[in-house]
């Protein structure tokens, strides 16, 4: 049983996303859980072994530790597409010829429509139904499809540790892209069950692709694991958390500064991020050698429930 923190290595880990992985860390670590780190890196154009590296390095700054070695989606493709064969040969694979751009100017054709239940961006399902003559004409056309699944509007009910009980409906999410890549949703679906995590604890605006891997989880005669949604840090123009915002990197918030004060500082973003969490009062400093005494201290009960401004973090950083 392990809980586990799962970054694409695609550039640096804002203090929003090591908040998280201190959340993650706690959670496991106080539930007896081990704790894992996986890099899901399954675009190798965007992914980088330097940005991986820089995120391990920043973990292990904050005093976080993990089991095991790290895994690495883009090594693990064949597993993926075993799951593919198995929900194709179960009839609930489709090929999807549509580009991003047609797809969105669907959805905001349909904007003014109740979306009820439906994640946002939910495909139109515009190729569920082609014919045979339709998808050889797309395919003569030279446009390579991408791969869906048949969800037929499942409706999913699960309950996260924080939220409560959660309901949505699964729409035909991506499995493979047109460019043979597998998808996220699937990927980190079979990673989990493979991995045997059995606590995810990630952002909340992740929330709402949830029902969607549990559907997978149920197709594939995989376990579902516990989830808990922590809700995200905010930048000061109230969007998530992002490096367009400025200096909101470990790196960008120690640089220039000698040893002994790069010590201090990186104790005081460690100990702003656990009393934003909820495991230290205010004032209270925690060293990164010794977050181990914070296990203890940690209670979904205590979790905030609003995401946290910049402004709330950024006194705690004062």
């Amino acid at each position: 049983m392990s809980g586990r923190f799962a970054p694409s290595p695609t550039g640096p880990l804002h203090l929003g996303n090591l908040r998280t992985a201190l959340a993650a860390w706690l959670a496991a670590r106080s539930s007896g859980r081990g704790f894992l780190v996986r890099m899901e890196d399954l675009d190798r154009v965007t992914s980088s072994p330097l940005h991986e590296q820089a995120q391990l390095e920043d973990l292990t700054q904050l005093g976080l530790d993990w089991d095991g070695p790290v895994v690495r989606q883009s090594e693990r493709f064949d597993r993926y597409r075993a799951a593919l064969t198995r929900l194709d040969e179960a009839g609930l694979v489709y090929p999807c010829y549509c580009t991003r751009r047609e797809i969105r100017s669907e959805i905001e054709a349909a904007a003014s429509a109740p979306h009820g239940l439906a994640a946002d961006g939910a495909y139109p399902g515009t190729c569920r139904d082609l014919s045979a003559g339709q998808r050889a004409e797309r395919t003569a056309a030279g446009r390579r499809p991408a791969l869906r699944l048949r969800a037929e509007g499942e409706r999913i009910v699960f309950r996260d540790d924080l939220v409560g009980t959660v309901e949505g409906l699964v729409d035909d999410v991506v499995l493979a892209r047109s460019d043979g890549v597998p998808a996220y949703n699937l990927a980190v679906v079979v990673d989990d069950a493979v991995q045997g995590v059995t606590q995810v604890v990630r952002g909340d605006d992740l929330l709402s692709s949830t029902p969607r891997q549990v559907h997978l989880q149920r197709l594939l005669g995989l376990p579902t694991p516990s989830y808990l949604h922590v809700p995200l840090v905010l930048g000061p123009d109230g969007a998530r958390l992002a490096k367009r915002h400025g200096a909101v990197t470990l790196a960008e918030l120690t640089v220039g500064l000698g040893r002994a004060e790069r010590d201090r500082r990186v104790a005081t973003i460690l100990s702003a991020l656990a009393v934003s969490l909820g495991v230290l009062d205010d004032g209270e400093v925690v060293e990164p050698g010794e977050l181990d005494g914070l296990i203890d201290r940690f209670d979904v009960v205590r979790l905030p429930r609003a995401p946290l401004a910049w402004s709330e973090l950024a006194a705690l950083l004062a």
